[in-house]
């Protein structure tokens, strides 16, 4: 995978991201009550997380001074 492929797979990863948190914000503001649903949601969101930072500490390495 290339360095912009990469980018632009984390933009996509951000969004859904985004789009995740605010259904999560949703469906717990209107007491929808269900909450295996949440915390599928809560689940999906923390791997969303973890793809994120692994493509950011590639494309971003750590720089030892």
């Amino acid at each position: 995978m290339t360095e912009e492929e990469m980018r632009k797979r984390l933009e996509i990863l951000r969004v859904e991201h985004r789009d995740l948190d605010a259904a999560i914000d949703a469906l717990m503001n209107a007491g929808a009550g269900d909450m295996l649903q949440i915390a599928r949601l809560k689940k999906r969101k923390l791997r969303l997380k973890d793809q994120i930072a692994q493509i950011e500490d590639y494309l971003i390495p750590d720089i030892i001074a």
